[in-house]
């Protein structure tokens, strides 16, 4: 028979989830990373609350992370559309307030 105690020497560390950064190509958790989402509507916006239905893209919270996947087009392959520039400038204007 086994105890509490004896039960909690044995439980498996917690699991975090990890994406990788479609800028810098770095695997990080999941909390460390902005996701970009396409809506059901065709547009692409910054999805806060990480829950919102769509395909969705990882960015790490640094500008040079956000040029490279604007600039190369890296977040319209990842979201299999193309960004319209509208979405583009909204989405560059967010990644100049982030940190080098």
């Amino acid at each position: 028979m086994t105890t509490t105690s004896q039960r909690m020497k044995h439980t498996r560390p917690k699991h975090v989830p990890e994406r990788t950064c479609i800028g810098c190509r770095e695997i990080r958790p999941k909390r460390e990373l902005i996701r970009i989402v396409r809506t059901e509507s065709g547009g692409v916006e910054i999805d806060s609350t990480e829950k919102r239905s769509g395909r969705g893209a990882y960015l790490c919270k640094a500008k040079t992370c956000w040029e490279a996947g604007l600039k190369k087009e890296h977040l319209d392959r990842a979201l299999r559309t193309k960004i319209a520039a509208e979405d583009r400038r909204g989405l560059a204007q967010y990644g100049e307030t982030l940190p080098g």
